[in-house]
Parts: structure tokens; sequence; C-alpha cells
């Protein structure tokens, strides 16, 4: 039976992916509706499938990824509705680990990038309006220091489109207008990969 809390959580995130670009400025590479080229090739090779253009992606694949890649690594079918979708968005755009760093530090629990009992505690417990405040507040500050290396402050007004109509999606105050996604420029569309295994906490931000 298909998951309605993920059905949600992947339109958001599909409004704002788009289709396919390939800017050498972005550092996740050649995109089709938010997969990257490498997450593409490994998920077909995960299934015995040859490599392909991620051009050439199906809809039930993107579907399986997004699942499979995110919204089971993050956690998300684990956390209160609207919070949910706030840690599927960000493990798209940011990878799942530091998602999940995102998510134990704006509900007040030891950010160690692991979701443990604690974690899933601390989440059933929070305040959800206060969480998803922090949470919103603390990717918008990991933008804004992203947007400073070389070659990507040109993504900046795009992210920040993209998070307030996150903040909009979840009912946030303030954020009640409708935050069209702007295709005319790819900016939007640029990933930030997510933490290497074994890279040390501090290096999340």
């Amino acid at each position: 039976m298909p998951d309605p809390d993920f059905a949600r959580a992947l339109r958001f995130c599909l409004k704002w992916e788009g289709g396919y670009v390939n800017n050498p400025s972005d550092h996740g590479g050649p995109t089709n509706q938010g997969v990257t080229q490498k997450v593409y090739d490994d998920w077909r090779a995960h299934n015995g499938q040859p490599a392909r253009d991620v051009k050439g992606i199906t809809a039930d694949e993107v579907r399986a990824i997004y699942q499979q890649d995110y919204w089971t690594p993050a956690c998300c079918m684990r956390i209160q509705a609207r919070l949910d979708i706030a840690q599927f968005d960000t493990a798209v755009n940011m990878g799942s680990r530091r998602a999940i760093l995102i998510l134990q530090e704006a509900v007040g629990t030891p950010a160690d990038g692991e979701f443990g009992a604690g974690t899933e505690r601390a989440c059933a417990m929070c305040d959800l309006g206060v969480a998803l405040h922090q949470y919103c507040d603390i990717r918008e500050g990991l933008y804004r220091h992203f947007a400073k290396a070389p070659g990507q402050a040109k993504f900046l007004q795009g992210w920040l489109r993209r998070l307030n109509d996150l903040r909009h999606e979840v009912g946030l105050p303030g954020f009640e207008s409708t935050i069209r996604p702007d295709f005319s420029s790819a900016g939007f569309m640029a990933r930030i990969p997510d933490l290497p295994p074994g890279a040390a906490l501090e290096d999340w931000r």
C-alpha cells in the first residue's frame, strides 16, 4: 500500500527538483528530478541493471530511489508529520546523515548522526512548531555557509526560495504566500554532497 506521508513529501520535493540539469558549478553533477547520475548508477547496479544516462530515468525508478535512498535512511517514517517533510527534503538536498544531524540539533538531542532511540524519543516529545523553526533556521545557516565556497553564491537565492516554500508547506507563520519555483534559474537544483563515511562531526556545517 502506498505511504501517503511519503507521497506528500515526494510531491513537495519534486516540485523543486525540476528536470535534467548538468551545471558544472553544481557539486552534485548531472541530475534529473533530483537524482544525480552517481545515485542512479549505484541504484541500477544494486538492482542488477546496466548503467545508463540519468536523462532516461523513469517515474517508478524515481519513487523507488527516493524512498530507498532518502526517506528510509533519514528515518522520516519514525518522526512526526510535517517534520518528516522537512527531514526528507533536507536529506535529498544535503544528504541523509546531515539531515539527521540537523534534526538532532533542532530537537535538542546530542548530534551524533545516528538515529537511535534517544533521537526518536526527542522527536516524539518535542514542541513541533519550535522544532520546525529550529530545523529550518539551521538549514538556512548551512546554505549561507556553503554559498561562501567558490562558485556557489549563485545558488543561494534558489536554495532560500526552496527553504521558504518548505516553511510554507509545514505551516510556519509568516510564510503563508506561495513561493513558486523559478525555472529561469537552475540555482535551486544545486545539490550539497553528504558527509563522507568517517568524516568528523564538526565538518558537517
